[in-house]
């Protein structure tokens, strides 16, 4: 009679055939570790790649703002050259209103100057228009007392 092995109420063949599905099954579980292993690896990489990708994103942010700031501030100095151009302009609309003005002040002044001086002159000329009529008179009537006393001088020699 051959001599069974036992262990416990399980037979040698039971038993390989148990540890058999437990191998089988840590084998298992060692592959599925392995590819959660390495999907974890994956997911481990994807994190750096966002995390790289979330610093170059803030880094973006950060040139953003400083781009914002620097518009802002360019959008001010605009405004204020804006209004510095604005403010030499209404300057100058209104210095060249008080040029304008003035000249015209001086042409009218001049312009009256000039009337005056003209009337002046017309006058100096029609005074010595009459002079020249009274001296044209008072020659005549010299001539003419010098041409009856010449005749008067005729009448007396002869």
């Amino acid at each position: 009679m051959e001599e069974k092995r036992t262990f416990g109420n399980y037979t040698p063949e039971q038993v390989e055939q148990f540890l058999d599905q437990i191998i089988k099954q840590v084998e298992a579980m060692i592959e599925d570790n392995k590819s959660k292993n390495e999907e974890i690896a994956l997911k481990d990489k994807k994190i750096e790649e966002l995390t790289l990708e979330l610093e170059n994103t803030n880094s973006i942010r950060e040139k953003l703002a400083h781009y914002e700031r620097m518009e802002g501030t360019l959008n001010r100095a605009i405004m204020m050259a804006q209004k510095t151009s604005d403010q030499i302009k209404f300057n100058a609309h209104k210095e060249s209103e008080i040029i304008l003005n003035d000249a015209k002040t001086n042409a009218s002044r001049i312009v009256n100057e000039s009337l005056l001086k003209a009337e002046k002159t017309e006058m100096e000329a029609e005074n010595l228009r009459r002079n020249i009529n009274i001296f044209k008179r008072k020659l005549r009537s010299i001539i003419q007392t010098q041409l009856d006393l010449v005749d008067d001088i005729e009448k007396v020699e002869l």
